[in-house]
């Protein structure tokens, strides 16, 4: 059978209280349960509300995740310019193989079409997570257009300018 409750009990948790010790530690200090610990505070009037620092560490949690989602959406469109300026530049090309296992390269003023659909998918995979993670704001005043839109007609002038009119080749 348990130990009776007594005055001294009582007292300890209320210097213990006071003192802002968590219920736990109480019961730990005076040799209880901490479910004895929880009744003689309620008896005393005393609670172990911890509401307001939850809230404050729950606030802190989300800021710190607002963070990481803010740097990972500018490091995603990093990546997205990355493979976009690979898509007019020169481009090397390689093989490692045959009976001799030789290597051998060739370096083109371009990549291929079917390299730049996957430069072209990479980059807009990456903006479209970017924009998920970290939603454009649309200023006052100004009319609004998608970045993948005006990347898309940027991408068309430039073929344009260096190709005509021509449509682009799917054989790659």
């Amino acid at each position: 059978m348990a130990r009776p409750i007594d005055d001294t009990d009582r007292e300890q948790v209320r210097l213990l209280h006071a003192a802002g010790k968590a219920r736990n530690e109480i019961a730990r200090a005076i040799n209880r349960s901490p479910s004895t610990v929880s009744k003689i505070a309620r008896e005393l009037g005393l609670a172990f509300d911890r509401a307001t620092e939850v809230e404050t560490a729950t606030r802190v949690r989300r800021a710190d995740l607002a963070a990481r989602r803010a740097d990972l959406a500018v490091t995603l469109h990093d990546i997205a310019e990355r493979e976009l300026s690979k898509m007019t530049g020169r481009a090397l090309y390689f093989e490692w193989g045959g009976k001799d296992h030789t290597y051998a390269e060739r370096w083109q003023d371009e990549p291929t079409p079917a390299d730049r659909r996957t430069m072209m998918a990479t980059a807009g995979a990456a903006l479209d997570r970017s924009l998920k993670l970290a939603p454009a704001r649309e200023e006052a005043g100004e009319q609004s257009r998608s970045v993948i839109g005006r990347l898309m007609e940027g991408l068309a002038r430039n073929y344009a300018d260096r190709h005509g009119e021509q449509g682009v080749d799917d054989d790659g």
